[in-house]
């Protein structure tokens, strides 16, 4: 072995060299502590301790140093990338499709009537609390048409606000299941109440599948019912190819919603992509030039937040009937946030929060005493804290 490390040092390998006197000294030291304990028939000479082979003299190996190649980072083999770190966000603004269920048959759906499932109160409630823990401060009730289950609605609302207290709780109907009864017991703990109205001809509310030619006056007497409970009303319209032509400043003006949100009609995969989905949008679809059409002519309503297809794709979370976040990029819905925990169910779906951020998704959404946005209020143009 002392021969070996003779060689190994004229050969200019001087990191094996060191090696070798390691296993010498080793080995040595070993030897003492056998000697000095009394122990019998150790022949140390005749362990077999294998040397790495002398690479030849021409050798130019990355791994093999030399005086004049010394060992450095770059020349070892790249690392592999390190695992993708879990996030960390905030769910600030939850939309809860709690039905599938709806009495209209607007064509260019894309949350459609494939379940008729309705979660358990207690479960809802359990998931809406775990929602707020991780940080949810809105809640959006929508569906299908959340109407048709006026009670439970109400439950779902009072105890959003009056329990988990939350800056903000909305609800998006299309108008037609809404009473009075329900705004007098439920309203003063409903911050924002939507109506969707595409047009105000009926007849191409009609074609869409919006009503059977009442839908301008449900949402004229929610309007109302809006002003005189003290509730912040909001318009819906889906932008699309039968009403991106039409003119609709004279009513907005008249309705003066507090938001009037204009959608470019979307294709969602898996929902109304195609004749084989209970609802087809493609006879629906408008082109980025005609939506643009449609805002130019409204540019003057200041209650108008267009959203194209580009902004409102991914922007939405949207938590469904069995409590799952859905996945805008064609993956699986997540696990139920009350069986596999908010932040896991967050991590396993794609939400753009920038797109949320950029299409003013929060703003003022907690309502005053007198029906209309509380300004400089909790969600007035606050910082997101993700």
């Amino acid at each position: 072995m002392l021969l070996s490390l003779v060689q190994y040092l004229l050969a200019g390998q001087a990191p094996i060299a060191i090696t070798v006197f390691l296993l010498i000294a080793g080995a040595f030291t070993h030897y003492l502590f056998i000697r000095q304990n009394g122990a019998r028939g150790l022949e140390l000479d005749a362990i077999a301790i294998p040397l790495p082979p002398l690479p030849p003299s021409s050798s130019s190996s990355p791994l093999t140093p030399s005086p004049s190649q010394p060992l450095s980072p770059s020349s070892l083999p790249p690392l592999p990338p390190p695992p993708p770190l879990s996030k960390n966000t905030s769910p600030i603004s939850v939309n809860y499709h709690f039905t599938r269920k709806c009495n209209y048959s607007c064509g260019f759906c894309f949350h459609t009537a494939t379940s008729s499932y309705v979660a358990d109160i207690n479960d809802a409630k359990q998931a809406l609390r775990l929602l707020r823990d991780a940080g949810m401060r809105k809640m959006n009730f929508a569906g299908g048409e959340p109407f048709l289950y006026p009670p439970l609605l109400g439950q779902l609302v009072d105890y959003c606000k009056a329990e988990l207290g939350l800056e903000s709780v909305s609800i998006v109907s299309n108008g037609s299941k809404i009473t009075e009864d329900w705004m007098k017991e439920h309203s003063k703990n409903l911050d924002i109440l939507a109506v969707s109205c595409d047009s105000f001809d009926e007849k191409t509310n009609a074609k869409i599948g919006r009503g059977t030619g009442h839908q301008v006056k449900h949402l004229e007497r929610v309007a109302g019912w809006c002003r005189e409970y003290n509730v912040m009303f909001k318009m819906n319209t889906v932008v699309n190819k039968f009403n991106f032509e039409e003119d609709m400043n004279a009513h907005i003006e008249r309705l003066s919603p507090t938001r009037w949100k204009c959608f470019q009609v979307l294709k969602v995969e898996g929902e109304n992509d195609s004749a084989k989905r209970k609802k087809d949008v493609t006879k629906f679809l408008i082109s980025d030039e005609e939506f643009k059409v449609f805002c130019d002519k409204h540019n003057g309503q200041k209650a108008m937040v267009p959203e194209s297809n580009k902004v409102m794709a991914k922007s939405y979370l949207i938590l469904d009937e069995r409590l799952r976040f859905l996945d805008r990029e064609g993956r699986k819905p997540s696990g139920s946030v009350i069986e596999v925990g908010v932040q896991e169910a967050l991590n396993s779906v794609f939400w753009d929060e920038e797109s949320f951020k950029k299409r003013g998704g929060v703003f003022d959404w907690t309502k005053g005493e007198d029906g209309k946005p509380a300004c400089g209020g909790k969600g007035s143009n606050k910082e997101l804290e993700w």
